[in-house]
């Protein structure tokens, strides 16, 4: 569900122990930043408000090949980064840090989720306030940004188009193989039936 009244691109709910996880296809050596914050249903007031710092988050991130590159417990409100090394679709999973379950009360949780990824992570003000850039050259900066991640998601998409065709001639080297063996079996099961009939036959002297 979108969220546009806050500056957090979505939201979802969580219940006590349930986990909730996300795909992000990301180019290799590419930074990703997540934020995120929490927010506790009040039966009172019928309403969320923002969390207490007791009640956390935990945060789980998988590569690729399903290993794990962060695994981190953070507060009530939290801020995670990581840098993919391997191209391809990342597993970000989050759940609450149920041992402090007195604070959740078995209430609803809702999470407020934004990921940045690549030239997004930039804080851009901060660069240019930090570098002294002009205002042309802070442009210029995020147009070499831009380039530069134009060619992780170009080079990223021929990875994704060279596993894909390696997976189909691995299929219709399987379907070809599959086809030569049904063949043969049917020759040799041909053969057999010839040689049985013709053996049954002449045991009845009709050959």
């Amino acid at each position: 569900m979108l969220d546009l009244t806050m500056f957090y691109a979505l939201y979802f709910h969580i219940g006590e122990t349930e986990k909730k996880c996300f795909i992000e296809e990301i180019p290799d050596e590419t930074m990703v930043i997540g934020k995120y914050r929490t927010q506790l249903w009040d039966k009172q007031t019928g309403s969320f408000l923002p969390a207490t710092p007791g009640l956390g988050m935990h945060v789980e991130i998988k590569d690729p090949d399903t290993k794990i590159i962060l695994s981190r417990q953070y507060g009530s409100d939290g801020r995670f980064t990581f840098t993919s090394h391997t191209p391809g679709e990342h597993q970000i999973c989050l759940h609450s840090n149920s041992t402090k379950m007195a604070l959740f009360a078995g209430g609803k949780l809702r999470v407020h989720l934004d990921i940045q990824v690549g030239e997004h992570t930039n804080n851009y003000p901060e660069i240019a306030a930090k570098d002294k850039l002009t205002e042309l050259q802070l442009r210029a900066r995020q147009l070499l940004d831009q380039v530069e991640q134009i060619q992780k998601e170009q080079n990223y998409q021929r990875y994704r188009e060279e596993r894909f065709r390696m997976t189909s001639e691995s299929t219709n080297q399987r379907v070809l193989w599959w086809s030569i063996a049904q063949t043969l079996i049917l020759i040799v099961t041909g053969i057999w039936q010839m040689k049985h009939l013709k053996s049954f036959f002449e045991a009845k002297k009709l050959v």
